[in-house]
């Protein structure tokens, strides 16, 4: 008995006194997008609050978005721990930049490091200004950790001759044996496990952190065919709520796919705050620009504008420009194609889906009707056939004289210019609506 509990004293000590060190396991083994730095900052952020002994990143990507490696790098050099990168196969282009954002580097024998120009879609070299960002970012990186500038500049920049590794027409990338003769990388190792051993984590726990969920989803929503999809919808349900006010399935289906869109722009940090204020003050001054000061045409347009800007926006992203090259061309490819399909599908509600029965159950369709005593305003039902001068231009809402009287008028799905005849074809409760006269 007494063996007994020395044995189970000497390990409940033993646990206490000497603790088994943890490992925290991030894999970096896709392209570099935005939904990857949220996963990286959780990662960092749980390692430190389990006050882990060291973050080991495991990297093999061909690269990606500048924008997202530049967050990935801030959160890595943030963190107070230990963190290394191990490359088992390749870490180019962006890659490389969020390797040497750590403070130790290993590398498998066979791979590689390097080959960080900036590049458009199509693979041709950016300007200048963009390669000056790069250059900076990857020479800043190294000398917080203490690597040589002048061969990181080498990744970015084929003009950058270093001796006995490049001339003035080659990029710099490194093999794991030259990665290591020129001090970028720290060993050689031939497996997470000799890469724990060569900085003393030898038998740590290794806790492995995979992308949860809502991390998942969120990336998902921003991939550029969903993105496009909800800006869309959003814009369809914004429509249907201006065309046929009440709460809809269109209007909920456009209010669902902004607040996804938004959403997860901004987790991503690609949309801030501002950007959606931008938004709702666009649909209030749309909406004033349609109820309340019909005609005035200027609270139209900056509303409209400040809708689609903030769109904009939202898919250039958080950051500058300057960051990401392809951002402005990837955004208006983006956004051009939501908005052409949104006309179009605008175009097949106006015209067809409101004769047939199965629109008339999407839409809000109950009618308060003066013979079951809701009577707000005098009919005005004699207007019709009525023929007028349009006192404003109706864009499609406006001002016009008839009868020698001025009424509120709305044209038919088209634009009539201040003087033009009008005639009215139908009055929906205290609405008219008119279509132009031609000759």
């Amino acid at each position: 008995m007494k063996r007994l509990l020395f044995v189970s004293l000497f390990l409940f000590l033993a646990i206490n006194l000497f603790p088994q060190k943890k490992i925290f396991l991030a894999e970096i083994t896709s392209e570099i997008d935005p939904r990857m730095a949220p996963y990286i900052s959780r990662v960092v952020s749980e390692a430190e609050n389990n006050n882990a002994d060291a973050i080991i990143f495991r990297i093999n990507t061909f690269g990606g978005r500048v924008d997202a490696a530049t967050q990935i790098k801030d959160a890595i050099i943030g963190s107070r721990l230990l963190t290394i990168a191990f490359i088992n196969n390749r870490a180019i282009s962006a890659g490389s930049l969020i390797a040497l954002s750590c403070r130790k580097i290993c590398m498998v024998p066979g791979s590689s490091i390097g080959a960080t120009t900036v590049v458009d879609q199509s693979g041709q070299k950016q300007s200048e200004k963009y390669q000056s960002f790069m250059r900076s970012e990857m020479r800043s990186t190294a000398e917080r950790n203490g690597r040589r500038t002048d061969i990181v500049q080498g990744m970015v920049d084929e003009k950058m001759v270093v001796p006995g590794i490049n001339d003035n027409n080659t990029l710099i990338t490194l093999t794991a044996e030259e990665a290591k003769k020129y001090g970028i990388a720290d060993t050689l190792v031939y497996s997470l496990n000799d890469c724990l051993s060569a900085f003393g984590l030898k038998d740590a726990q290794i806790i492995k952190i995979n992308s949860n969920w809502a991390e998942d989803l969120v990336g998902f929503l921003n991939q550029p065919l969903i993105s496009s999809i909800l800006i869309m919808l959003g814009l369809v349900g914004i429509f249907a709520e201006i065309k046929s006010p009440g709460f809809g399935f269109p209007v909920i289906i456009g209010i669902v796919s902004l607040l996804l869109f938004f959403g997860s722009s901004y987790i991503l940090q690609l949309a801030s705050a501002i950007n959606i204020v931008l938004f709702i003050i666009g649909i209030i001054l749309l909406l004033l620009e349609i109820f309340v000061i019909p005609g005035s045409a200027i609270t139209g347009v900056i509303g409209v504008l400040l809708i689609i800007g903030s769109i904009f926006l939202s898919l250039v992203g958080n950051n500058l420009p300057f960051m990401d090259p392809n951002a402005v061309s990837r955004a208006t490819i983006q956004l051009s194609g939501s908005l052409v399909c949104a006309f179009i599908l605008i175009y097949f509600l106006a015209k067809l889906l409101p004769k047939s029965s199965v629109f008339s159950r999407l839409v809000l369709s109950n009618e308060e009707k003066a013979d079951q005593g809701f009577v707000s305003y005098p009919s005005i039902k004699e207007l019709v056939g009525m023929e007028g001068k349009a006192l404003t231009t109706l864009r499609p809402a406006g001002s016009a004289e008839i009868n020698g009287q001025r009424y509120d008028v709305v044209a038919d799905w088209e634009y009539i210019p201040k003087g033009n005849k009008i005639k009215v074809i139908r009055v929906e409760g205290i609405k008219v609506v008119v279509k132009e006269l031609k000759d």
